[in-house]
């Protein structure tokens, strides 16, 4: 059995909350990645149990939070080109509005019955 109430962590060796009670000043990277900040380096120092311990957040203090990073105009060009070779087939060369499926490569008037 698992413990989801353990804010000392004396029995999971970790400071273990259960669903919607961690304390003020604590935050998971998706409350961080909303409010602009990321961990900045800091392992957790505490975690969320939930679904009788098969799920896990683990918690990161908000005094030690860092500003998120924003990417530089060449990352930004790297990546929007990256994507569209995803959207580009590789029989007809056409992009497409979709990615191509990995296991064929190809859009789906490309890949025998793959229109509809």
């Amino acid at each position: 059995m698992t413990t989801t109430y353990d804010p000392a962590g004396t029995v999971t060796g970790f400071p273990t909350y259960p669903y919607l009670t961690a304390p003020a000043g604590l935050a998971t990277r998706r409350q961080l990645r909303a409010a602009g900040l990321r961990p900045g380096g800091h392992d957790p120092v505490a975690q969320i149990l939930w679904r009788r311990g098969k799920r896990v957040a683990y918690l990161y203090r908000l005094d030690l939070a860092a500003p998120k990073r924003t990417a530089t105009p060449a990352q930004r060009e790297a990546i929007n080109k990256a994507l569209r070779a995803r959207r580009t087939c590789r029989h007809c060369q056409q992009v497409k509005p979709y990615y191509m499926p990995r296991r064929t490569g190809s859009c789906l008037d490309c890949t025998p019955g793959g229109a509809r």
